[in-house]
C-alpha cells in the first residue's frame, strides 16, 4: 500500500465513519476501484484506521465521557457487539475484500433508511441520554451487531434501532458516536493482537491513514450534526442505492 492509497482511504474513512452509509463498504469499494490487492494488510488497515476517526469523538465529546452513567450505558451497548464480533471475526474479515457483499448491503440498507424515514416523525434537537435506559442501551447494542456484515452501517443500525425503541433522533445519533469508541477500540485491539506482524514495516503507511481519518472525521461529525437538524436520513438512503447500482454497472459488469 502506498502513501497515496493510505491518504485516500483515510479521507474516505473519516468522512463516512459516522454517516449512515457504511465506512467499511466505502473502503472496500475504494480499494477495489484503486486496483489494490486484497491482502491481509489491506483488510487490517480497513479495521485499524477506523480508530483514527473514533479518536475524533473522544476529542469532541470528552466532557460526556466524564459522565459515569453515560460510560456504563455505552459499555452495556458494546457487550452484544463484542460477543458477536469475537464469534464471527474470521468469517467477517474474509468478507472485507468482497465488493458484491458491500454493494448488496448498501442497497438493502438504503431501502431500509428510506422506509424508516417515511414512518418516523421529527423530534427536538435536545440531547438527553437519560432517555436511554440500560435495557435500551442493550437493545441498541443488539442492533449494532448487524454492522458486523460489511456494508451494513454501524451508524445506521444504531440510529434506526434506537429510534424504533423510542430514543429521540438527535440523542441516538450522539449515543451512536459514543458507542463507537469501545466498539472500534476493541475491534482495532483484537485485530492488532491477531495480526501485529502484518503491520511491521508499514507503520508509516498506517499512520498516514490514521491521522487523515482523525482530521476528516472532526469535520464530518460537525457537518452531520448540522445536517440532521432540519433534514431526514432519506437522502443517505437514496445515495446508498444510487452508489450500489452505479458501482455495479461501471466496475463489476
Amino acid at each position: 500500500m502506498s502513501y497515496l492509497h493510505a491518504l485516500i482511504l483515510g479521507i474516505v474513512e473519516g468522512i463516512t465513519e459516522f454517516l449512515p452509509i457504511s465506512s467499511t463498504a466505502h473502503m472496500i469499494l475504494t480499494s477495489h476501484m484503486l486496483g489494490m490487492a486484497e491482502t491481509d494488510f489491506v483488510k487490517s488497515f480497513t479495521i485499524i484506521v477506523q480508530l483514527g476517526a473514533i479518536l475524533s469523538v473522544v476529542l469532541l465529546y470528552w466532557r460526556r465521557l466524564l459522565d459515569v452513567d453515560v460510560l456504563l450505558k455505552a459499555a452495556v451497548g458494546f457487550v452484544p457487539t463484542g460477543i458477536v464480533g469475537l464469534t464471527v471475526y474470521k468469517a467477517v474479515k474474509g468478507l472485507l475484500g468482497s465488493p458484491l457483499v458491500a454493494l448488496a448491503s448498501l442497497l438493502v440498507g438504503g431501502v431500509v433508511l428510506i422506509v424508516f424515514e417515511r414512518r418516523t416523525r421529527p423530534d427536538g434537537d435536545a440531547v438527553d441520554f437519560s432517555t436511554i435506559t440500560y435495557r435500551k442501551a442493550l437493545l441498541i447494542g443488539l442492533f449494532q451487531c448487524l454492522a458486523v456484515i460489511p456494508g451494513v452501517s454501524r451508524s445506521a443500525a444504531t440510529i434506526v434501532g434506537g429510534s424504533l425503541i423510542g430514543v429521540p433522533k438527535r440523542t441516538i445519533v450522539e449515543f451512536s458516536f459514543l458507542l463507537a469508541i469501545p466498539t472500534m477500540a476493541a475491534a482495532t485491539g483484537y485485530d492488532l493482537l491477531k495480526n501485529y506482524k502484518l503491520i511491521d514495516g508499514q507503520l508509516d503507511v498506517l499512520a498516514v491513514g490514521f491521522v487523515v481519518s482523525f482530521a476528516t472525521a472532526l469535520v464530518a461529525i460537525k457537518s452531520f450534526l448540522g445536517y440532521i437538524k432540519n433534514r431526514s436520513f432519506a437522502a443517505f438512503g437514496w445515495y446508498r442505492i444510487i452508489l450500489a447500482v452505479l458501482y455495479f454497472a461501471v466496475f463489476l459488469r
